[in-house]
This record gives C-alpha cells, structure tokens and sequence, in this order.
C-alpha cells in the first residue's frame, strides 16, 4: 500500500485531505504538534473513513523524528501543510512566521533527502502574488510579497525550486490556494482554529452561535463594489479533491508543477456575511474597522492549468461553503472541544 505523508495532518485543510487520500486507496501518517489543532480530528477522521490514520506527535522543525517517520513507514511522498497562516498576525510576529514557516521547510527538505524520499506537495498561498497586476491571476503572475506570511511561503518556493535544479530526481508540487472556506458535509469535520479566527468563515460562524458578538470587518473602502475586500472562496472539500489530484500526479507520472486552486470568482465580505445568514438563518451582526496591514482589495485565480494538467475544478458554491460551515459549527459550538 501507498504511504503519503501529511504534516500538519490534523488541522483544518490536513485532516480533509486525508480522508481525500484513504478515499483514494492510499494509507496516510499524520504529523502534528497541534498548536492549532486538537487530537479528536483523529476519532472524526475514523468515524468517516473507517481507518485511523496512523499519529505522529511532534514538529516538523525536527529533523530527526520526520526522517525516521519517513523511513519507519516507507512514505512515499508528503504533503507539507505544517505552516503558521494568519497574515495580520504574521505583520505582528514576522519572526515567529520565518522560523515556523521557513525553518519547517528547511527541516523537511533534510529529512526528505537523507531517507530518499523525493516527492513533494506544497501547501503555499495566493499571497505569494503581492498586490495583483492582472485579475484573474495565473501561475505566470510576478511574484512578490506584502506580509511575512506570504514572504515566508515565497521563499518556501524558491527553497523547492533550488532543490529541483541541483536535483532533478525530486518531483515538486507547489498548490497556491486561495481561500479555503466551509467544512465536510457531515458536519463532523471543520475549521476551529485556537483564539479569535483570523479567516473569514470561521469568524462569522461563531458569531452565528454566539461564541463572538460582532464580525469585525477590516476595511470598507477599498476600490470594490461594496467596498470590502473580494476573495476567491474555495470549498475545503474542493481543495482536498486538488491535494489528491496532485498526489496521484506525482505518483504516476515524473516531474512536478505549480498551479493555483481557486474556484475563479470573487466574493466580497458583504456578500459572504449574506450568503451566511441566508444558509443559518440568523443575522450577523458586523462593524467596521481601519483596513489590516497587508491586506490587497482583491484575490481571484485563474485556475484553469489545474483543469488542464490534474482534470480538476472548483465544484462547490459559496451557498454550499456557508451551508456546511454553519452544520459544523451548529452541530459542534466549541469545536472539537467537549
């Protein structure tokens, strides 16, 4: 049996794809310090799958335990999703950004290389791009940085980049998502990040159920057609599809990528707090503050090289990213806490 790696397995968008990846016949070892995730993941991912996922607890910045585990279970690729992801929290702490971020990479890379593991998926960010030249954005777009965030996943890139070109053995797959949003259809699984939510969905969802007052908006006068920020929304469910798309590319066929997942349509904060309260019924109530630092007025992708190269698309709305959200954090008001 095949044998896929995931770091930073049971967080919000890991833990999705593994069930993704056990669907597709592969076996998968989690690695996860949890410091933004909670270990009855674990017990939801078997209640779906029928299959425990095998758990490694420790950091990816430890060298030594990622390359035993690599080699202990005869890993055949890894999905690197170990990572810090707030951007206004990494303009508040860059150095706690570089040295997660970056020194997790460089960690992972030694390990891969001593057990002889050479096939890579990368978990990086449409932050990668800056402030946007051309919309929608494609894979050729210039890179540059606005945050450390997307800085620390900008040299993540170049880092892989540097490895392939001294090696040409490894296969590299750079995933640039957009912005992950909803939750499984089950309502077993969801985002239930530590402290105050820095992504949008789960914001609002806990204002819904009443765990925060008010959604704090940050910015309405950006050059929009409401004047809140426009992202590209992509159902978690959707993204797990392109992580195992990815991996049975790399399995089958030599040679890496970089592609963008994103569903290719904007939304605006506004229209996100209203396709919430259409999906749960109850009203969001928000206020408006100053714009965040690094913040852009708008993200949307161009995703058709995913459709070309992996035969993969964005298939779920934002109705449906609001619809599960909300069943998640209805039928789970403090998360994965008892």
């Amino acid at each position: 049996m095949t044998t896929i790696l995931l770091t930073g397995g049971a967080g919000y968008i890991g833990s999705h794809v593994c069930l993704g990846l056990q669907a597709a016949g592969l076996d998968v070892v989690l690695l996860d310090n949890f410091c933004n995730s909670r270990p009855e993941v674990l017990t939801r991912i078997a209640a779906l799958s029928g299959r425990a996922p095998v758990m490694v607890r420790g950091d990816v910045r430890d060298t030594a335990l990622v390359k035993q585990t690599l080699v202990d279970h005869g890993i055949e690729a890894v999905v690197h999703f170990a990572a810090l992801k707030a951007v206004g929290e990494s303009v508040l702490k860059p150095l706690e950004y570089y040295e997660n971020n970056v020194s997790g990479m460089l960690s992972l890379l030694h390990a891969m290389r001593e057990s002889g593991c050479r096939r890579l998926v990368f978990s990086s960010s449409a932050t990668v791009y800056g402030e946007p030249q051309q919309l929608p954005i494609p894979e050729t777009h210039p890179r540059s940085h606005g945050n450390p965030y997307g800085h620390s996943k900008l040299m993540c890139e170049d880092m892989m980049a540097a490895v392939v070109r001294a090696d040409p053995a490894w296969q590299m797959a750079v995933l640039r998502y957009f912005n992950p949003a909803g939750a499984h259809p089950s309502g077993l699984m969801g985002e239930d990040p530590n402290g105050t939510p820095h992504n949008l969905l789960p914001y609002v969802s806990q204002v819904a159920v009443g765990r925060l007052a008010c959604l704090r908006i940050h910015g309405n006068d950006y050059p929009t057609p409401d004047g809140t920020g426009v992202r590209d929304y992509i159902h978690v469910m959707d993204l797990a599809a392109g992580h195992v798309a990815a991996v049975l590319r790399l399995l089958g066929a030599p040679g890496g990528f970089t592609l963008n997942l994103g569903s290719g349509r904007g939304h605006s904060v506004l229209e996100v707090v209203a396709a919430f309260e259409a999906a749960s019924g109850r009203q969001i109530a928000h206020s408006f503050e100053p714009r965040r630092a690094g913040d852009v007025a708008v993200l949307c992708a161009d995703p058709s090289q995913a459709q070309a190269l992996l035969g993969w698309e964005a298939r779920l709305s934002l109705a449906d990213m609001c619809a599960d959200a909300w069943r998640w954090q209805s039928a789970n008001p403090k998360g994965y806490a008892p």
